[in-house]
Parts: C-alpha cells; structure tokens; sequence
C-alpha cells in the first residue's frame, strides 16, 4: 500500500491511512531485542543492521512476528544501517547500498508473506466474502548520526561542535537517497535526538522531489524537552513546516513521559502523532546493556495507551524492549475502544 506523493495531498496522506485502519493504527514493537530473542548477538557497531549480512531469515521473521502481533506498519532493520557502518565493517559501498535496499525488500517480502497466508479465519475478512488485507504499511527506519557513532549520544544529542548542520547533511543525503528509491511506503526519522539533525532532515527532504511521505520521532528523558535539551515545540515545529512529513512524534522514550509530550507536540502541530516509546527501561551507553529495574510488564505499557489517544495521539507501537506481545495487546485495546 502507498501513501502516494506528498505534493499532491500532503495533509490528508496519513489521515486516509488511518481511516482505513480505523481511526488508529498499530506500530510494531522494539527490533533488536526480539533478534536477540531469536538468538542474534548484537555486540557489534552496526547493532540489528548486521543481521543483513548474516542472517536475513532473522530478519524476516520479527517482521512476521510483528505481523501476525497485528502490526499496521512495520519499520525496516535499516536504524543502524549506514554507508559508512558497512564501510568500516570491509564491504563496498555498493555492497552497502544493496544493503540497505535489501532491508525494504526484507520487509516487503514479509508483509507478502503475511497477505498470502491471510484465510477466511482471520480478522481481514469481511462479509462480503472477500478478503480485505489489513492495511500494511512498510517504513524504511534512518537512526540518528548518534546510532551510527553507537557511543549512546543517540541518548543525549551532544554531538560536538565540530558537527555542523551540514555535516549532518552529506552523512545522511546517500541513506536517504537510497531509502526513498527502495520501495518503502514511508520513511521514518526515529530517535531525533536535537534541533539540529531535525533541520537537516527537513532540508534534504526539500532538496528534491520527494515521492513518498515521512515521520520525525524524537526522544525525551525528562517529558518536556528532546534528549539534548532543545524544545519538543521548536524540534516538533521543524517538522510542522515541513510538507513531506505527515506525522510527528516520540520514540524510545520511558512510557510516563509521553502523555505530556503527547500534549506538548498537540500545541505545535495539527498533523498525526506517533507515539511508541521504550519498555521504560534506561540503557547504559558505556556497557552496551538495559538496566530492567524501572521496566514495565506489557499489560502495565499498554494501560496507558487510551490516556494517549484521549490526548491526540493515534499511531501507537512500542520501542526497546517491548515485544510483539506488547504490540498485540495495543491491538487489543484500540479494539475494544474504537
């Protein structure tokens, strides 16, 4: 399913995806801790992105977890995947760019995989007597400058001042270039983690001709501002003004921050908001782990999510930690509360 081109219906692109989905959709749930649970080892610098290299079929199957969970849109396991990642790791930059084509492919394939199985059992049939397939979306993930760096500035935003707008420009302008001509429905912009990378996503999205629409996430650790200390209203504006984007909002940020965030990106922006915050776990960048002391269990996160939607959010997953699970219990609620 695509969204189509931005310049022709920009602010009723996501609106319509979401009536067919029934005023809300479901996001799927966090990526490289459901490989770990298949058995992936993810000490390494390009973290889930090296399971395009080795084990694909991995890849494939969270896609297809998240799936069956009953996932609208399903994010690709190209976060942390980088010309420049794979470079270091030896390959070519052609071989780094099939790549990350290969990541869209990957999700392509397993939402296929998904409709050819779909029976007459299932919840995408209708009386009619023809099958409906639920609507699908496939979203091609650009992590931060940070999570290419994978030294936890992701968290934090300070990149130094030796970075520039424009340097963030000519490190992401190749990814993004790529991912746009990849067949992905949607680019999404995930764990923004200041102003200044959100300006120079905007910037490269209005450089060309940009066909297909796309996300801004940020993330927060104290509710009120993105992780760098810049405004969730000055980041969230950035995006506002920016056509190609049609929805806003926040990831991988603990769950008790996001009904005031939800409220604080409302004042900024009319468009869609996106909400699929971590586990509310804290990682420690320096041993690479998720300290589990202020986790939540999955029917605690998804307790939450009608307190989101009442506040105006209507895309609701989960990040870090969360499982398809979590994702099939969001499900459940926006179910019984349409």
């Amino acid at each position: 399913m695509e969204l189509g081109n931005p310049e022709n219906s920009t602010t009723t692109l996501m609106t319509d995806f979401l009536k067919k989905c029934g005023g809300c959709a479901v996001v799927d749930g966090g990526f490289a801790t459901e490989l770990e649970r298949h058995g992936a080892d993810l000490n390494d610098p390009l973290w889930s992105a090296k399971y395009l290299i080795s084990s694909p079929h991995l890849v494939r199957r969270v896609h297809l977890d998240y799936l069956d969970a009953g996932a609208n849109i399903i994010l690709t396991a190209s976060y942390q995947a980088t010309i420049q990642g794979f470079v270091a790791k030896g390959l070519s930059e052609e071989e780094a760019e099939s790549l990350l084509r290969r990541s869209v492919e990957i999700a392509c394939e397993a939402r296929e995989i998904y409709y050819d199985k779909s029976t007459t059992g299932s919840w995408d049939y209708i009386e009619c007597g023809n099958i409906s397939r639920r609507p699908v979306l496939v979203a091609a993930s650009i992590g931060s400058y940070g999570a290419y760096l994978a030294d936890g500035s992701e968290y934090s935003g300070k990149y130094g001042d030796s970075v520039s707008l424009e340097t963030l420009k000519d490190f992401h302008r190749r990814r993004l270039q790529i991912l746009l001509k990849s067949g992905a429905d949607l680019i999404a912009f995930e764990t923004i983690p200041n102003k200044l990378e959100a300006k120079a996503y905007a910037e490269l999205l209005e450089e060309g001709k940009i066909n297909i629409p796309a996300w801004f996430s940020f993330n927060s650790k104290d509710g009120i501002n993105v992780v760098s200390g810049d405004s969730i209203l000055e980041c969230v504006s950035i995006a506002d003004s920016c056509k190609q984007v049609v929805a806003v909002g926040i990831n991988c940020t603990p769950p008790r921050f996001i009904h005031g965030l939800v409220l604080s990106i409302r004042k900024a922006t009319s468009k869609p908001i996106v909400i699929y915050p971590n586990s509310g776990e804290a990682y420690n960048a320096e041993l690479k782990q998720w300290t589990k002391s202020s986790g939540v269990v999955d029917d605690d996160f998804v307790s939450y999510i009608s307190k989101w939607r009442e506040a105006g959010a209507s895309l609701f997953g989960g990040c870090c930690r969360t499982t398809p699970n979590t994702i099939r219990a969001i499900g459940r609620v926006l179910t019984k509360n349409p």
